[in-house]
């Protein structure tokens, strides 16, 4: 396996080799990508978006992503990525007057871009500066973004209302958000800052809501998850741990025989 990418650059050439390479991340600033060999598939907790040779696709800032990085038959998986950070879209709007129009909030996470010359002729534009990172090329790496804003607003007029909506996420429903991303493995801040909560507020509206401590739900919620996944639908214990939140098997193993007294390999389907 191999990976290039620039060192903490908004501009990311990714390429692997391996069968396939599974996570799940936090997504803090919008990204455009173009894949450009191999399938990406991403699941939001409520959807599941794949991507094939060709694609372009929009992520929105401040999301939940579980992945599976899919390289073709006998060759690799390659994508390129543009992040487009906060501080970037704010001087782009001052220097060129835009601004949203209105909060987006039923927007998709994600979203297949139909296609535009435009965005190919870009993405090849990238391929020669693997180290665009490097302060020397600071400048040029402005244009860069500026010019891919340009072209993605000109596109979608309708990613302005995206782009330029700086506003923190606002208080949600905060049990409809737990039951729909428990099995993410992310730290308590990150769930009370997505569900716009100091985490003090999130952990207050948590015990009144569930009548239980965020770690410990946590992990009976996913526990419990993992009891149906094996004895109604067959599952290997070593395929579903990482997807449920537990970062290792042999945690996943004790925690589950503590809760149900027979440990998950023995399990009768």
């Amino acid at each position: 396996m191999s990976v290039q990418q620039a060192h903490k650059s908004q501009i990311l050439y990714s390429c692997y080799y391996s069968r396939n390479r599974e996570g799940e991340q936090f997504i803090p600033e919008h990204v455009f990508s173009y894949q450009v060999s191999g399938s990406l598939s991403l699941n939001d907790g409520n959807e599941v978006y794949t991507f094939n040779e060709g694609d372009f696709r929009f992520c929105r800032r401040n999301q939940l992503i579980k992945f599976i990085k899919q390289p073709v038959p006998g060759g690799e998986y390659a994508n390129v990525s543009v992040y487009l950070d906060q501080e970037t879209l704010r001087n782009f709007a001052i220097e060129y007057g835009y601004q949203a129009a209105k909060r987006q909030e039923h927007c998709p996470p994600v979203m297949l871009l139909n296609p535009d010359p435009l965005y190919k002729s870009y993405m090849q534009s990238l391929m020669p500066y693997e180290r665009l990172a490097n302060p020397a090329n600071k400048a040029l790496l402005v244009l860069k973004l500026k010019e891919v804003i340009l072209i993605l607003l000109q596109a979608n007029p309708s990613l302005a209302d995206v782009l330029f909506d700086f506003s923190e996420p606002g208080k949600i429903d905060l049990e409809a958000f737990m039951n729909q991303h428990f099995h993410f493995n992310v730290e308590l801040k990150r769930f009370a800052y997505l569900t716009g909560r100091s985490l003090a507020t999130f952990k207050r509206d948590f015990e009144k809501i569930f009548h239980s401590s965020p770690a410990r739900w946590l992990q009976k919620r996913r526990l419990q998850e993992a009891h149906y996944l094996i004895s109604e639908k067959g599952a290997a214990p070593s395929s579903i741990y990482l997807d449920l939140g537990f970062e290792d098997l042999s945690h996943f193993s004790f925690a589950f025989k503590k809760m149900y007294g027979v440990s998950p390999s023995k399990m009768k389907v």
